[in-house]
């Protein structure tokens, strides 16, 4: 052997019979422990250490994942997706892999100082479904501005809608309270919200995302993630 040692991936295929690249997805998959510790990286060089396989190992090629993440307008306060943040509520039965933090595309990324949902995701299917401008997947947002919200203010961003409307964008704006409003769109270019409350003379202090297509933040608190199920469609 090697004075550096071997890898990682040829001594799973020895101890499996299985090919350099199934040791990888055991390897890959979290099945592989190196002395009792869980070891993803194939490329690891091991020499006289105990090299286990997990009984339950599936020789399975990586499945992309997509993770729901609640941002904070405040990044500081929201650190990103990582093992550590995980919400103990996740009930999607998926195992946290190191993988599943690498090569995340944002979907839909939310406009300079919006907080809430953000979906980052490695499938690119999901990516299409979700940015296809020909099939707009509907976003809802909470809007908390700076003064009270009255009648004028609310057909002034009603009138603003409607101008929207007709260059093929759906938006609906509801008050919920005199100074939080409901918005829900399909199609509204990236910055936009603040921009149409602007000129409607509101200023906005808060820009919440509530939901993307059927899937809802459902009460995670910022800098949390989870998986989306893989039944879920947006």
């Amino acid at each position: 052997m090697p004075a550096e040692g071997e890898r990682l991936s040829k001594r799973v295929a020895a101890l499996r019979g299985c090919s350099r690249r199934e040791a990888e997805w055991l390897i890959e998959g979290g099945w592989v422990r190196v002395d009792g510790q869980i070891v993803e990286a194939p490329q690891t060089r091991v020499r006289a250490q105990t090299v286990e396989i997990d009984h339950d190992a599936r020789v399975e090629a990586p499945v992309p994942v997509t993770l729901l993440w609640c941002a904070s307008a405040d990044d500081a306060r929201a650190p990103a997706p990582s093992p550590e943040n995980r919400s103990v509520d996740d009930r999607s039965g998926i195992r946290p892999l190191r993988r599943h933090f690498t090569q995340l595309q944002v979907v839909l990324p939310l406009e300079p100082g919006a907080g809430g949902l953000v979906v980052l995701t490695q499938d690119e299917r999901v990516l299409r479904r979700v940015t296809d401008p020909r099939t707009p997947v509907e976003q809802e947002y909470v809007v908390e501005v700076q003064d009270v919200l009255d009648d004028d203010a609310l057909d002034r961003l009603t009138r603003a809608a409607q101008a929207e409307a007709r260059g093929g964008v759906q938006l609906r704006v509801s008050r919920q309270s005199e100074r939080r409003l409901r918005l829900a769109h399909k199609g509204l270019g990236a910055g936009r919200i603040t921009a149409l409350c602007l000129g409607a003379g509101l200023v906005p202090v808060l820009i919440r995302r509530l939901r993307i297509g059927r899937v809802p933040l459902a009460g995670l608190p910022p800098g949390q993630w989870r998986y989306l199920p893989a039944h879920h469609r947006f």
